[in-house]
Parts: structure tokens; sequence; C-alpha cells
């Protein structure tokens, strides 16, 4: 499975798009939306090149999430568990109890509380990660 054009737009509004090299919160450079493989300090990007790297970035992410999940998903499923992985990394999402009860019971609505634990960030709530999880929850459900 494919993460659809409806979950790369949700991944592209939470990301954003930054066309210049920056330094992200953890100070690692960043570049487009969310990409950090090989970026130099001055680099300037386009929105086509961003694009083309968030499809990339996608690729181990989508492949993570397809190993990982080994019940009968739906696309939506699908997209919303790849914006989650997208977000906190393929080795957190494995360790994840989300990923547990995904794989015991994909339409248990107590996945929606699994989503929206993951809100912190240097141990405190962060108002765009609660509005992303619910958003993914949301989708999930869809």
């Amino acid at each position: 499975m494919e993460v659809s054009h409806r979950g790369i737009e949700l991944i592209k509004r939470h990301e954003g798009c930054v066309l210049k090299a920056y330094r992200c919160p953890a100070g690692v450079l960043t570049i487009g939306y969310g990409h950090t493989r090989n970026v130099h300090s001055r680099e300037v990007i386009s929105e086509t090149q961003a694009e083309q790297y968030l499809l990339e970035d996608l690729k181990p992410v989508a492949a993570c999430v397809g190993a990982a999940v080994k019940t009968d998903i739906s696309q939506n499923m699908f997209d919303a568990l790849c914006s989650f992985t997208f977000n906190v990394g393929c080795d957190a999402f494995l360790r994840s109890t989300l990923l547990k009860m995904v794989n015991i019971s994909p339409d248990d609505r107590a996945i929606k509380g699994e989503f929206c634990k993951w809100v912190y960030g240097n141990g405190k709530i962060l108002p765009g990660l609660v509005r992303r999880r619910r958003e993914e929850a949301e989708l999930y459900f869809e």
C-alpha cells in the first residue's frame, strides 16, 4: 500500500514547507517537508524538489507501516498511521501500543486515545501535535 494523496496532504499541512535549510528544534538541518538527509546549511530548494523529497521520505515510512501492520486496514487507516510514523519515526511506531492495538483489533475505538498520547515535546504538550493527532485519529476512523 502507498500513502494516498489525502495522506500526503495531511502530512504536508502539519509539517509545513520551508524552502531554505534551517535547524529544527532538535538542531538537525532540515528543508522542505521535514527532509533531513544530506541537507546543506545554505541549501535552497523549489516547491517541486520539496515534494520530491517528501515522496522519497515516505517510501520507508510506508514500508515500515506496511510490514508492521498484520491486520487488514483501510487506505484511511494506513494514511493516518503513515502520518503518525513520519512524525515520530519507525522505531517509535514499532514499539507503540498504538501498533499493538491496530494488530489486535483495528476498529477498536480506543485506538483514538493511543494517537492522542503522542502530543509531547520536551515534556510539554504541543498544540500543533494535539491538532495533528486529532486529525490522524479522525482520518483513521473515517
